[in-house]
């Protein structure tokens, strides 16, 4: 009996039209019923072309005669009725189509980058066989051995601080530990990665860890402006997937999750997708970090460059953050923050989020500052802004946008 994937489909409705394929339920394998039995038995009505499995359980099958006459016969023979020939069981029938296999559009498909020079989306970078293996091994055992969340279609754990996926933001008050001491040789990794030297702790200082089972991806959204710092670090484990990136409309908000639909109706979006293999490291920064929302599409195959690759039975991400001044320091350090900012090199290019009135004070004073320092008070164009409002800036080199309201 073919155990692959399932090829037919049962009728789910009252009303049917007759073929000469049968869906058999309570009858198989797993309830003691051999092929060779099941096939001998349904000779009587007529030529048997094959009996495959209608699905993994062993328990229910699908009898493919080659007359519809011979399936009619059996449908209203055995239907509902306790058959003594099949071990006394009580079969349960149903006429079956046999499914169209699936087809990819070529049309329609995503080119798939395999290389981040390839995707050519500046700040984003794809760093194959960033661990080994046996790396791999030791950190999937390490979180296997610790508790897991569930969530509705995936497990989590999180470190440094929990991650709060009703607000795509964390409580930054609420410090749940430091980072585990297993993810160290990726920590070192990462400041070469980045290329800084120094102090590991200072580059990230939350971690959150998902598990994906074969099937399930990742909705379209772009992390938090405020909540983290410019960089976001994803190690992917134990399985590979593609993410696909989309840049579209302005009206869209910029930190809450998409209707993917939505996304593909909109004809004036970029679309770009790349492959992350296991072991991989990915970085989101600068525009592909604020600009573009990231997506894992919801596949249990995925067809790259015309292959189709099968995901594994499960996929781990490492996603490395950092909390940013915003959420870290709170808003009565302003001179702190302030003399942490490089006003010569600061370049602003887009505040998409609503803030409270002792938020949009601190910014204000802050964006009056950087408008002051780099062009004096000949440009007055700060004057005019007001707190709790958003405030936008596309690029200006002398802050002259910065003044529009939303």
């Amino acid at each position: 009996m073919d155990l692959s994937q399932p090829r037919f489909t049962r009728h789910r409705d009252s009303t049917y039209h007759m073929t000469p394929n049968l869906y058999v339920a309570n009858c198989g394998p797993a309830v003691g019923i051999s092929v060779e039995a099941i096939k001998s038995f349904f000779s009587s009505f007529g030529e048997v072309a094959g009996v495959h499995a209608a699905d993994k359980s062993g328990s229910r099958i699908i009898v493919c005669f080659l007359e519809v006459s011979a399936a009619e016969a059996a449908y209203r023979t055995l239907n509902g009725c306790r058959c003594e020939a099949l071990g006394g069981r009580i079969l349960h029938v149903q006429y079956s189509e046999q499914q169209q296999p699936l087809k990819v559009d070529s049309n329609d498909s995503l080119p798939v980058s395999l290389f981040s020079s390839e995707l050519a989306i500046p700040g984003i970078y794809l760093l194959h066989d960033f661990i080994s293996s046996e790396e791999e091994q030791e950190l999937l055992s390490a979180v296997d051995s610790r508790p897991w969340k569930s969530l509705s279609k995936r497990r989590v754990q999180h470190y440094g601080y929990e991650f709060l996926y009703e607000t795509r933001n964390v409580d930054s008050k609420n410090f749940i530990g430091e980072l585990p001491s297993f993810v160290i040789p990726v920590l070192e990794k990462l400041v070469k990665f980045h290329g800084e030297g120094g102090n590991n702790s200072k580059l990230v200082d939350q971690l959150t860890v998902n598990e994906y089972p074969p099937g399930i991806g990742l909705s379209p959204h772009i992390d938090t402006h405020s909540a983290f710092d410019n960089m976001i670090f994803s190690l992917s484990l134990s399985g590979t997937c593609i993410m696909e990136f989309r840049k579209y409309l302005p009206w869209h908000s910029s930190t809450a999750a998409v209707d993917v639909k939505s996304l593909q109706e909109c004809s004036s979006s970029l679309r770009k997708s790349i492959f992350l293999p296991a072991r991989s490291m990915l970085l989101l920064s600068g525009e592909g970090r604020y600009a573009w929302h990231h997506y894992i599409p919801h596949h249990k195959v995925d067809i790259v460059r015309g292959d189709g690759i099968r995901r594994s039975s499960r996929r781990v991400s490492f996603t490395f953050r950092k909390l940013s001044l915003r959420v870290s320091f709170g808003y009565d350090r302003l001179e702190e923050v302030l003399a942490n900012v490089n006003f010569h090199n600061i370049v602003i290019l887009e505040w998409r989020f609503e803030y409270t009135k002792q938020e949009s004070n601190l910014m204000l004073q802050v964006l009056i500052q950087v408008n002051r320092h780099k062009h004096g008070d000949r440009e007055r164009c700060h004057e005019k802004w007001q707190p709790s409002k958003m405030v936008t800036c596309y690029g200006s080199r002398k802050g002259r946008t910065l003044g529009r309201e939303r």
